[in-house]
């Protein structure tokens, strides 16, 4: 924790980011939202493993769910410890997102009689695969906890509204070859060398660049993982390349691969081997829904798109509308200067703050 630590609304997302939470070691952050939670007699407290749910009921006749992710990637070497540097508050997890977990804290025992009803969910393992997903966990075991007419994301997006979220896939390919002695590869494949037009293929990959209800998403493929090699002196007979595939929410995960294996399975041939790894729908823009339209005006800048996956897809698959919108640059979160400014959480705070408490 930092001595002298300012008060408030930046003073609470410092003690946040003091807590560690990498993903699958939620425990203390749960504990301690569940504790600040539990000082609000307005709310109701449920905890399910490490997430917490806390909910009004006041029968406003329309409910908003605000969901965010308890847990961040490991710290960088020198990165484990926050400071504060001009008003900004540096530290693993201050954008992505912790300082919206602190927004969230603030306006929940702030809000005591809100417009709408509000549900607010702090949930675990987001940063990992979808298997360990906390709001996953609680689709299957409480689902009634999630009930909402919309869902915001508090995801670091700079103060403007992301809509909607991009699918993802992963596959491999794995290249068959012939083993035979490096001074004599004739006699042998390489199937090293067969990756070579595969990647030259995936570099001059020309993604499509859709307008989905005036947001722009951009499709894109990176190779993110190679494989092969027996000895120093031996040409290989296997290699491999995992490929990651981002998707504009206009194509489900099926027609994406399709894309993909049309643009490269020229490159394959008998023996060679392709396989769909994992993969997670997008989610459209639902920026028609009142509440989420008031959201954008709110803000006073036009909605993006969210170029990534979220868990807005998660909302929407269980016919939920749902945007992100939080403090923090989306650009620096997982990186080792990591930041989210007091003005920044101040900003998102006003504009939650107000939609909360008109009720749109």
């Amino acid at each position: 924790m930092i001595e002298g630590a300012p008060d408030g609304l930046f003073g609470l997302a410092t003690a946040l980011v003091g807590v560690p939470s990498v993903s699958h070691h939620e425990g203390p952050m749960a504990d301690a939202v569940e504790a600040a939670l539990g000082l609000c007699s307005w709310l109701s407290v449920d905890r399910v493993g490490n997430n917490v749910v806390a909910r009004t009921d006041f029968d406003r006749g329309r409910r908003v769910l605000m969901a965010g992710h308890l847990d961040t990637v490991p710290p960088a070497e020198g990165n484990d410890e926050p400071r504060i540097v001009d008003s900004s508050l540096f530290g693993v997890g201050a954008a992505d997102m912790k300082g919206g977990l602190a927004v969230f804290l603030h306006l929940a025992g702030s809000i005591p009689e809100p417009a709408v009803d509000v549900t607010w969910c702090f949930y675990a393992c987001e940063e990992v695969e979808a298997r360990f997903n906390g709001l996953y966990h609680l689709w299957d075991q409480r689902p009634e906890l999630l009930e909402a007419d919309v869902a915001i994301l508090g995801e670091p997006t700079g103060g403007v509204v992301e809509a909607g979220c991009q699918g993802t896939l992963r596959v491999r390919i794995e290249m068959e070859g012939a083993r035979a002695h490096t001074a004599r590869p004739w006699a042998g494949r390489n199937a090293i060398h067969r990756l070579a037009p595969v990647l030259s293929t995936v570099v001059g990959y020309e993604g499509r660049h859709p307008v989905l209800d005036g947001c722009e998403y951009a499709e894109q493929l990176q190779a993110v993982g190679v494989a092969g090699g027996v000895a120093g002196n031996v040409v290989p007979d296997e290699s491999s390349i995992v490929l990651n595939h981002r998707f504009a929410p206009d194509r489900t995960a099926a027609e994406a691969e399709t894309s993909i294996r049309d643009l490269l399975g020229r490159h394959l041939g008998p023996g060679d081997r392709w396989e769909l790894i994992d993969h997670a729908a997008g989610a459209p823009p639902s920026l028609d829904h009142p509440l989420l339209a008031e959201l954008v005006a709110a803000t006073g800048a036009p909605p993006r798109a969210k170029l990534g996956w979220t868990d807005v897809a998660s909302f929407w698959s269980h016919g939920i509308p749902a945007a992100n919108f939080g403090p923090g640059d989306p650009m620096v979160a997982h990186t080792p200067g990591e930041y989210v400014s007091q003005a920044q959480l101040e900003r998102a705070a006003t504009v939650l703050g107000a939609l909360l408490g008109s009720g749109g």
